[in-house]
């Protein structure tokens, strides 16, 4: 029995990983298209459902290691999943002048050259067991950049939805209520800004960490 369900959890990760793969290819191809044919302020509009299909599946991760799926701790995967849906459905969906900006080039390009290292890595390991070094490489090494640069893209998004969303009352609550209780978007903003100030040099180290047992792994194997 415990064979079974072994190999009902690896075809299951297997399906899993390339699925969402596909999706943040699909998102690259397009930005990086739309990105040379019409410009940055046509990229969100190109990339928005593989975008927010990609990212939505996502929060399955959290449950996998909940359940014990991956041996992933869901302390370091629910930030970095919360932080992205924010800004994928919070930001970016929620506010529509914010997508002409720059940053959401950034933002999107450095997303999916993560994540399409990372679910063909998982993929490929899913399904035969192991993955070649070059890809194990790839996979602890290449967030040494494109982290810097997608958190610099998030940030800035936020930063820059604020006066929009000071303007708007959307997802905030006003007293009185029945509830009796109120809530403001826009102070939520600024204390998910505040968190990106200790939260991100946290992950960093803690991805930094990863990938020197990871490579010394693979070394001594």
């Amino acid at each position: 029995m415990a064979g079974v369900l072994s190999v009902i959890r690896r075809i299951y990760l297997t399906l899993y990983n390339w699925v969402v793969f596909f999706g943040w290819f699909q998102v690259f191809y397009l930005a990086v298209k739309t990105l040379k044919e019409y410009g940055h302020e046509h990229v969100y509009d190109a990339v928005e459902k593989p975008l927010l299909l990609a990212q939505t599946a996502a929060i399955l991760e959290i449950l996998h290691g909940l359940v014990g799926l991956v041996r992933s701790p869901v302390s370091a995967t629910l930030p970095q999943i919360s932080s992205r849906l924010y800004v994928t459905w919070g930001i970016l969906w929620s506010f529509p002048e914010l997508r002409s900006h720059i940053l959401v080039s950034s933002l999107v390009i450095s997303w999916s050259i993560t994540e399409i290292i990372r679910y063909s890595f998982f993929g490929t390991k899913e399904a035969f067991g192991s993955a070649p070094s070059w890809l194990l490489w790839l996979r602890y090494s290449t967030f040494l950049l494109l982290y810097p640069s997608g958190i610099t893209s998030e940030v800035g998004l936020i930063y820059s939805a604020l006066p929009y969303i000071k303007g708007s009352d959307m997802y905030s609550l006003r007293m009185p209520n029945k509830w009796n209780f109120s809530f403001d978007y826009y102070y939520a903003g600024l204390v998910a800004l505040g968190i990106y100030v200790p939260g991100s040099p946290h992950m960093y180290r803690y991805m930094l960490g990863q990938r020197k047992k990871a490579l010394s792994k693979s070394k001594k194997e």
